[in-house]
């Protein structure tokens, strides 16, 4: 992934410093003076990390925290902000508007926000933000990773933000728990781990939910997907066609998934399974499962497999698997092999072949002593299409790949390339060329769609689906 250093949320995206715009050469000149500058600056931040604390030490004291729960979040944070002005009059009475703005803002999100970085999760072109340490904190925005410089103030500032965030969430963190992964109430996935598991200091991470939903119509113009591509999915997902979308971390397929169910005709009944909830279906007939970890006491897990097994009892005309990562493929493999057709789910890999195995290894991990020819036949008779999903240099998402899973030779399962992309290089304005090209091959399951009604042709004014 592509990495810069910058100012942080308040200076311009993509900005540098002005050592890193001329390569890192800094003439002798101005060395010494630069180096007092920010010396000064140190200096000024610190203070300014100084005054926030002391501010907020007193809203502990003046705050009622039983009045706040009683408000809703923007009432409560409106009553901060009130109480954060009076204390910063009385604390530094002489301060520029400007800057006293700043910190009512700051003093506010220590209180109750999640701290030093509340304005990176409140930035909507901010998609990650990691910890690593007080003074080491990075977000992601546009696909490229950045270095900010903001700061916490030490491990133990980092760690009332991570217990804050947890004990709203009621999980726990401590030397028996020291990891917790969980989900935000705005949908968002949180990620913290805490010494010993970390020994060098607590970290958090933070994958911001999308609240615009993409659709096809969106990743078409985006470049993530072609015409001739999305013309072919609609055909797959009414023809229940049974679909793996694969991809690493981050490189968006969840939102792919979202935006191929929305072909997915009103009269069926979806149950959707998931860990934790990511999916956004728009259809009236979804039944939505979670999965739950084991309590303080280690009792009442329900995991994924669990939800799986309990869905085929729930009439549904369509199964989809956030992302499978455990022994439940075994039993979505089965579910597809027994009528529940057209089931969409996710896999952590890096491409379709290693997709397979890495489905093969999750039925492995289900208990059963079954011969990997035996679960490569079950694979085959059950997964029809995998599409790769990747993020490319430039930092955007494209699929680069739409493979079918065609037959089982020997112990050898055979695939075929329905669309590549043709990677042509980097171009001028540092972007990826290339585009996503079908390869003229006829799938096995193309019969399906005739039998549906349905054609592969795009149509980008209603992108309706034709249905007998």
């Amino acid at each position: 992934m592509t990495q810069a250093r910058v100012g942080g949320p308040g200076s311009p995206p993509g900005s540098t410093s002005n050592a890193s715009a001329s390569g890192g050469a800094t003439s002798i000149g101005n060395s010494s003076s630069g180096n007092a500058l920010a010396a000064v600056e140190q200096r000024e931040e610190e203070a300014r990390r100084g005054l926030v604390l002391r501010a907020h030490d007193r809203l502990l004291r003046d705050l009622d925290p039983r009045l706040l729960e009683e408000l809703d979040s923007e009432q409560a944070r409106q009553r901060v902000e009130r109480a954060a002005a009076i204390v910063l009059t009385e604390l530094a009475p002489g301060i520029a508007e400007i800057r006293r703005h700043d910190l009512i803002r700051a003093i506010t999100d220590e209180a109750i926000g999640f701290g030093p970085i509340q304005r990176l999760l409140d930035d909507p072109d901010v998609t990650e933000v990691m910890v690593n340490g007080p003074a080491s904190i990075y977000f992601e925005r546009g696909g490229v990773l950045h270095a900010s410089n903001l700061r916490f103030n030490d491990q133990d500032h980092i760690r009332r933000i991570a217990d804050r965030i947890v004990v709203a969430l009621g999980r726990r963190l401590d030397e028996a728990s020291p990891m917790v992964d969980a989900r935000l109430p705005d949908g968002s996935r949180v990620n913290v781990v805490i010494p010993p598991l970390a020994p060098r200091s607590p970290t958090i991470t933070v994958r911001k939910f999308a609240g615009g939903r993409h659709g096809i119509e969106d990743l078409i113009q985006l470049g993530s997907i072609s015409e001739q591509l999305a013309g072919f999915m609609r055909a797959c997902i009414v023809a229940k066609v049974n679909v793996v979308i694969s991809g690493g971390t981050g490189t968006g397929k969840t939102t792919l998934l979202n935006a191929f169910s929305q072909f997915i005709p009103e009269s069926e009944r979806i149950v959707t399974i998931e860990d934790p909830i990511e999916v956004q279906l728009q259809q009236e007939h979804v039944v939505t499962l979670e999965a739950r970890p084991a309590g303080s006491e280690g009792r009442g897990e329900v995991t994924q497999r669990d939800l799986v097994r309990n869905a085929l009892r729930m009439r549904p005309d369509r199964i989809i698997v956030g992302e499978v990562r455990g022994s439940e493929a075994f039993d979505m493999l089965q579910a597809m092999n027994t009528g529940h057709e057209g089931g969409l789910t996710t896999v952590h890999s890096n491409s379709p072949r290693d997709a397979l195995f890495r489905i093969e290894n999750m039925v492995m991990m289900a208990g059963f002593e079954l011969t990997s020819r035996v679960i490569r036949e079950q694979m085959v008779s059950a997964l029809q299409l995998i599409i790769q999903v990747n993020r490319l240099l430039d930092g955007t998402r494209r699929v680069v790949a739409a493979t079918e899973v065609s037959a089982l030779s020997g112990d050898t399962i055979t695939l075929q390339d329905l669309f590549v992309f043709d990677n042509r290089g980097i171009g001028p304005d540092g972007r990826v060329q290339g585009s996503l090209r079908p390869t003229g091959i006829r799938p096995r399951f193309a019969d399906r769609f005739a039998a549906f009604g349905v054609s592969p042709v795009w149509q980008p004014a209603g992108g309706g689906v034709a249905l007998p």
